[in-house]
């Protein structure tokens, strides 16, 4: 298990610094199978997961939103038949900061 699970959300505000590439190249290891892609030039982790139907991915989709609610950081998610997208930026910086590690970490975490 990741360390960053144990973790929580700081509140970030457009004065936080981004992560620089070399925390993102530290952080990265930790979260499997999380892309980083842009998006309107701003970077975001995402990732897919795949369910066996709608119902579970909407169940999935709804865990996402809890924990997302109780560390008031917010994801993007895309669900549809059989997957969920999601992806974690930080938007008051238009960027990537520790809490999208946190919440990315978390989010593989339900899985389990």
């Amino acid at each position: 298990m990741s360390e960053l699970v144990q973790l929580h959300c700081i509140r970030a505000t457009p004065g936080t610094a981004r992560l620089d590439p070399k925390e993102i190249n530290r952080l990265f290891p930790q979260i499997h199978d999380w892309q980083i892609i842009e998006k309107d030039n701003v970077p975001r982790l995402e990732k897919i997961f795949r369910f066996k139907d709608f119902n579970e991915a909407l169940i999935f989709t709804n865990r996402v939103g809890q924990i997302a609610e109780a560390e008031n950081h917010h994801p993007a998610v895309l669900t549809e038949w059989g997957k969920v997208t999601v992806s974690w930026w930080t938007h008051a910086i238009h960027g990537l900061q520790l809490n999208d590690f946190i919440m990315a970490a978390r989010t593989d975490d339900l899985m389990k």
